[in-house]
């Protein structure tokens, strides 16, 4: 299984963002906390909600799609 601490700090990287840009956009956009280390705790502790998620994936320029898996 994918770290998704890792993951999410991979996209954020190749969307061509800082940690500290996104927390700003998320703070500015959704009123998030402005501080990277709260960000970076919540990553480490697996702890964003699905709606955080959706809104960290708008300030990346992403939408998350459903998509059922084919049969194998």
């Amino acid at each position: 299984m994918t770290n998704t601490r890792n993951e999410i700090k991979a996209q954020i990287i190749r969307a061509g963002f800082t940690m500290q840009e996104v927390c700003d956009r998320l703070h500015d956009d959704y009123g998030w906390s402005d501080s990277v280390s709260n960000f970076s705790n919540k990553l480490a502790r697996n702890s964003l909600r699905y709606r955080e998620v959706i809104e960290l994936a708008d300030v990346l320029g992403y939408d998350i799609i459903w998509q059922k898996r084919r049969e194998r």
